[in-house]
């Protein structure tokens, strides 16, 4: 009797266990869902309206009382901003991840299960990657015109290559394994192959991708909104606080501090949980 290999499936018990023993990793999700708690309600929790200005408040310095962390140059809250704008961050990183997978695993599965049009979209795959991403993103912006929505779907094809190759590469992995095998020996039908034996096994390598590709939205969408791409004022955004301060960096430079913290922070917290993830789902790791 024939022996059919059967897929390695992660254990996510053992996942969770090596997840929670990681004290970076903890303090990487602290950190991410404290953001998640401050953006999701914002609306309860930021001691000010994000665009209610008081001139009479201008460059209070943080500790003021009732602006914890001080003003911009128009009275406007910087602690409240902030938290509307991590919601913001949040918003297109979520929106323009999910773009990139939507379109770039399907993609990717097809290039590394037919051959025949491996070919294709390999070839357009390296042409837009010739351009830098930030490049793409603002000149995707710039074509469809500034707004959040827009932004979110400039960075999310922008993005789109690199989620072909990681999918490319883990379909061409998988498809060499003996369980895949024998299913096209039993009749299996592609469908079927893709569907039920690669994508569960390579949705690992998926997660850990869209975890590293959140925090580049996060930049992306604060470099378009600084430079007047993005979310347009006097709606808040951390870019556009970036961009408004650099004009009195001097005379307050807590405006723009304050934001710059906040995506350093978002996007270190999301890169150090996706290292972890992935160091977890590691194969090798789950054998030691």
């Amino acid at each position: 009797m024939t022996t059919v290999a059967v897929p390695i499936r992660t254990n996510r018990r053992k996942v969770a266990r090596r997840i929670l023993r990681n004290p970076l990793a903890i303090t990487g999700l602290v950190v991410l869902v404290l953001a998640i708690v401050l953006a999701v309600f914002a609306n309860v929790l930021a001691p000010h309206e994000p665009t209610q200005t008081q001139l009479d408040q201008a460059f209070a310095p943080p500790g003021t009382a009732g602006h914890l962390l001080g003003t911009d140059d128009l009275g406007r809250d910087v602690l409240s901003r902030i938290m509307f704008g991590l919601r913001a961050s949040l918003h297109v990183g979520l929106l323009a991840v999910a773009t990139s997978l939507v379109i770039g695993v399907p993609l990717g599965l097809m290039a590394g299960y037919f051959r025949a049009i491996d070919a294709l979209i390999s070839r357009l795959t390296d042409l837009v990657l010739a351009f830098p991403f930030l490049i793409l993103a603002v000149g995707l912006a710039a074509i469809r015109g500034a707004s959040l929505g827009n932004a979110a779907i400039a960075i999310g094809i922008a993005q789109i290559p690199g989620v072909i190759r990681i999918v490319r590469s883990e379909t061409l992995r998988l498809k060499s394994l003996d369980f895949v095998a024998a299913a096209i020996v039993e009749g299996a039908s592609d469908a079927w192959v893709l569907g039920r034996h690669i994508l569960p096994n390579a949705a690992s390598v998926i997660i850990v991708q869209a975890t590293v590709a959140i925090p580049a939205a996060v930049l992306g969408e604060a470099v378009l909104s600084f430079l007047g791409l993005g979310i347009q004022p006097p709606a808040p955004s951390l870019g556009t606080m970036l961009s408004d301060a650099q004009q009195f960096a001097a005379r307050a430079p807590w405006a723009a501090v304050m934001p710059g913290l906040a995506i350093m922070l978002l996007t270190l917290a999301f890169n150090i949980v996706g290292d972890s993830l992935r160091d977890a789902l590691d194969p090798k790791a789950s054998r030691r």
